[in-house]
């Protein structure tokens, strides 16, 4: 019989080596998640180890009790097959529920071929979560939008107000730390001195990618969209785009973006209520 995984928190290093694994995964993670996914919620990082060695991983991050997020599931290739990740899988579900309010949802994004794995867990698919890619000329001719501002220009209390119609809890602890990263640029636009949309660019292993993309609506999301892809010219740019916002679909359709990967958005618990007609781009795959 196949021994069991020993499961605990992993250390930050090993942080640092469960993005390079979702980096030769294909994940593309940006060059600072590590250390901002670890500032958000150090006790979201979960190991499985067996027989002394590191063989798989994943985050079960807490906002505040409020809504769970499981990502980042990796276990080593050469491991899989032996039921290591199942117990990994379990043990972090049920932890994830012990750190959460009695009632409050959990959601991830699971690659499809998972998805009827994760079902049997309690997960009910909600939409799917699709990633497209631009290529961006070094020198993209896009002018400059009046309404279209540095975030750090708009109140922070302004910017959590805005996200949280967006986003299933209050965040301000990552949302600070996001929004102000180095390699990165974000942008409000505003109309009439109201924050009308905030998007976040930043350099991840492979371009760019832009995450989170919330707005009024799709003349805001693409003012916001040209502004930020200025900041990945020369190379490519991703946009991970919720698929139960019709206008996001039509927004990469217009833009003629290339579509490369997607995953199943899926809840333990009831799908939150949120302003999805403003949700143009997930923040990310494995947080949320």
């Amino acid at each position: 019989m196949q021994p069991a995984p020993v499961i605990r928190q992993m250390s930050r290093d090993e942080v640092d080596l469960l993005v390079g694994w979702a980096a030769r995964e294909g994940w593309n993670p940006g060059r600072h998640d590590a250390e901002l996914f670890w500032h958000t919620d150090a006790q979201a990082f979960i190991a499985a180890e067996w027989q002394g060695e590191l063989v798989g991983g994943g985050a079960i991050t807490s906002y505040d009790g409020e809504f769970g997020f499981m990502g980042f599931f990796i276990v080593r290739p050469e491991f899989r097959g032996r039921g290591l990740g199942h117990a990994l899988w379990l043990a972090r579900r049920e932890r994830l529920l012990r750190r959460l309010r009695p009632g409050a949802s959990i959601g991830m994004d699971g690659v499809f071929d998972m998805q009827a794995y994760y079902a049997r867990g309690g997960f009910v698919f909600s939409h799917r979560d699709i990633r497209f890619r631009a290529d961006i000329a070094r020198d993209p001719a896009a002018q400059a939008d009046p309404e279209v501002v540095e975030l750090a220009a708009v109140p922070f209390d302004a910017v959590q107000q805005y996200d949280r119609s967006c986003f299933p809890a209050a965040r301000p602890r990552f949302l600070q730390a996001w929004i102000a990263q180095d390699d990165a640029k974000a942008l409000a636009c505003l109309r009439d001195g109201r924050l009308a949309g905030y998007g976040v660019v930043r350099r991840c292993v492979e371009g760019c990618k832009i995450g989170p993309l919330f707005a009024d609506d799709a003349a805001a999301a693409l003012a916001l969209y040209a502004a930020l892809s200025r900041f990945a010219a020369g190379g490519p740019l991703f946009l991970d785009i919720p698929e139960n916002n019709p206008a996001a679909r039509e927004l990469v359709r217009r833009l003629d973006l290339t579509e490369i990967f997607g995953c199943a958005r899926m809840y333990l618990g009831p799908a939150p209520a949120l302003r999805h007609e403003r949700v143009f781009g997930v923040t990310t795959f494995e947080f949320g």
